[in-house]
């Protein structure tokens, strides 16, 4: 018993009542986050404690290199070496078809003359239908080119780097309109619908968002209830800001309908998916609405009244529309960061072509410290999300099915990253850039929606949090359960054991990334196992304290979904520039200097939001902040006047 007390003491684990972590990961993303201090909806709080009674899950192991981050553990599977997942062949039609897609981009398309007139020319979209951008991913034998997720994220990053418009015009068709169709339809769904919709006859359109229902997609209004035959489903309600909303003739449309649970016999309302033609009738639209950008993308309310829907076209079955929205978003997330890394490599080449001409004070401004340190931290950031859009690309390509938290990221990061760059670049050109014939105003204005839809970047930071947390919980209870019982458990907790008492006299946790990077990147490479590790043991603090309360403290999970990000950028630089060094290219030399540059940068980020977590003064402010909020919310302005008085 001495020892078993000695067992236990090392690994600080265990507290007093049983470790309760996160449901599910479609829970985790499709249902609302409650913020500290909002008032939720009964339907909210009745989900809410449904979930809390599911929060009990069995530990499991994963490959994903994000999910083990959590764990204080660098699993290198997913992302050493640096996948490109090509063969010969493809990588011959692609390099056929990008020459091809710049000069459509470059030749046919105006992206000014689009915002202008607010929609894309037909000739411009039959130049696109010709390139076959209607289909990218559909295989040949339906009429599609059959890329493979690393091809497709090259073709839209030269769309990505001419138009955002145009890029969001085709991607709401295939990365989401059709995309269920694609991942989930029925060989007779695909055969019937995939042919028009990859050569650009018919489009598509994803209709998840309704006027109670943002991030929130439990309260869903629209509703469909089989007619009498049970041959149809006859569908009623309305979508907001639908992309393709007034334009397209297929539907994807996410709707409550009565399911019946067989082991209960009771009848629920759940959310299913459906495939509707606006040939079935009862389908209507509003007018195109007024943006701030991508003006060019069609974006409409679409109405359904009696709209009669085979019960064939349901994708999988009643009931799993949070399945086939996760599946589909997550499957789509990694060709946003593929789009925007084009977008900031025309941005940066703007800058610098700017910055080498330009003449102030003698000297060009290129020589200049504030200006090199710009252009310095935009290629840095660049680097490091087309790094990460690739890696996602390339995982999902080598057959990976868990990388639902890297594509979350590569999308929140891809995101946040094009608008730094972006604003750095219209400040050093300065009124140049504030121009519209410069277009990088039309850029910024595009740039700014990529932030909210499809997850906005706050909601996907809880998601990456707490299906982290769920995943380190499970082992966390998994080990809490051995240590009450170590003799019948002793390959666990001895496991644990060495782990931690290796910490405990500082020889580090056996993490090592040293068989994997360049030996010009072990550095760099060492700071990032020493933040997992660090990372590692927050979470399991944070566990102990919070148990199944985490997923209210905002605070805690945005830190961790920021280290989280962090950590992952810094494993996609080092897989790609150690490729990069042991190949021996051209910019090999340039990619070491930015990735160490990179790693030591987001070192200090890293360790800073996980002390955050630690600080009594930081977490006294945020409670402050707390408190800040809800009197300024409760006048609906700020509290305090005007300093004249009046």
């Amino acid at each position: 018993m001495h020892k078993v007390g000695q067992i236990s003491k090392m690994l600080g684990v265990a507290p007093k009542t049983p470790l309760c972590v996160l449901n599910t990961s479609e829970a985790a993303a499709m249902t609302t986050v409650r913020f500290q201090s909002a008032q939720p909806s009964a339907a909210a709080l009745e989900r809410q404690k449904n979930k809390e009674k599911a929060m009990s899950k069995k530990a499991v192991n994963s490959t994903s290199f994000c999910q083990n981050i959590f764990r204080g553990i660098v699993a290198s599977e997913q992302v050493f070496p640096y996948p490109i997942a090509l063969d010969e062949e493809q990588r011959e039609n692609l390099e056929m078809l990008v020459p091809i897609a710049e000069r459509v981009m470059t030749e046919q398309n105006d992206p000014l003359l689009n915002d202008q007139l607010e929609s894309v020319p037909e000739p411009t979209i039959q130049a696109l239908r010709e390139l076959g951008a209607f289909g990218l991913q559909v295989p040949v034998e339906l009429d599609g080119v059959g890329l493979t997720n690393t091809q497709y994220a090259r073709l839209t990053e030269v769309v990505g780097g001419n138009d955002l418009g145009v890029g969001i015009f085709i991607g709401a068709h295939q990365s989401i309109g059709f995309k269920g169709i694609l991942l989930c339809g029925t060989d007779e769904q695909k055969a019937k619908y995939l042919p028009k919709l990859a050569t650009g006859e018919n489009i598509a359109a994803f209709a998840l968002t309704e006027p109670s229902c943002g991030s929130d997609a439990g309260a869903i209004k629209t509703r469909a209830e089989l007619n009498p035959e049970g041959t149809h489903w006859i569908l009623n309600g309305g979508k907001i800001w639908i992309s393709n909303g007034g334009i397209a003739e297929i539907f994807t449309v996410f709707c409550k309908t009565p399911v019946l649970d067989e082991k209960t016999g009771t009848v629920t309302d759940k959310v299913s998916a459906m495939i509707v033609e606006r040939s079935f009738g009862g389908v209507t639209n509003g007018p195109p609405e007024k943006k701030m950008g991508i003006k060019c993308s069609n974006t409409a309310e679409v109405y359904f009244e009696n709209t009669p829907v085979p019960v064939e076209n349901v994708l999988s079955q009643p009931g799993d529309g949070f399945k086939v929205a996760m599946q589909i978003l997550n499957n789509g997330r990694f060709g946003m960061g593929a789009a925007l890394s084009g977008t900031m490599r025309t941005v940066i080449q703007k800058a610098c072509e700017h910055a080498t001409a330009r003449i102030q004070f003698g000297s060009r401004i290129d020589g200049y410290g504030a200006i090199q340190e710009k252009i310095a931290k935009m290629s840095m950031i660049h680097y490091t999300t087309e790094s990460m859009a690739y890696m996602v690309a390339g995982t999902m390509d080598s057959g990976y099915e868990d990388y639902q938290l890297e594509a979350a990221i590569s999308k929140i990061f891809a995101s946040e990253a094009a608008w730094f760059v972006t604003d750095e670049a219209i400040q050093i050109l300065g009124g140049n850039g504030y121009m519209r014939s410069m277009g990088l105003e039309k850029v910024m204005r595009d740039l700014r929606i990529f932030r909210i839809f499809e997850g906005t970047n706050d909601i996907l930071r809880l998601f990456v949090a707490l299906v982290g947390i769920q995943y380190a919980g499970g082992h966390l209870r998994e080990l809490q359960k051995a240590i009450s019982d170590p003799i019948s458990n002793f390959g666990i907790v001895m496991g644990e054991v060495a782990k931690r008492g290796k910490g405990a006299v500082g020889i580090g946790s056996g993490n090592s990334l040293a068989g994997d990077v360049h030996p010009n990147l072990s550095e760099a490479a060492a700071l990032t196992c020493k933040a997992v590790d660090a990372m590692g043991q927050t979470v399991e603090k944070v566990l102990i304290k919070h148990g199944k309360g985490i997923i209210n403290e905002q605070f805690v999970l945005n830190r961790l979904a920021n280290a989280t990000i962090d950590l992952y950028a810094n494993s996609c630089v080092l897989a790609r520039c150690t490729k990069s060094l042991n190949e021996g290219v051209e910019s090999a030399h340039h990619e070491e200097m930015m990735t160490k540059v990179w790693c030591n940068e987001s070192y200090a980020r890293i360790m800073d939001n996980l002390n955050q977590l630690k600080n009594p003064e930081v977490l006294h402010n945020f409670k402050t902040m707390a408190k800040i909020s809800e009197a300024v919310c409760a006048k609906n302005a700020p509290v305090q006047g005007n300093p004249l008085g009046f």
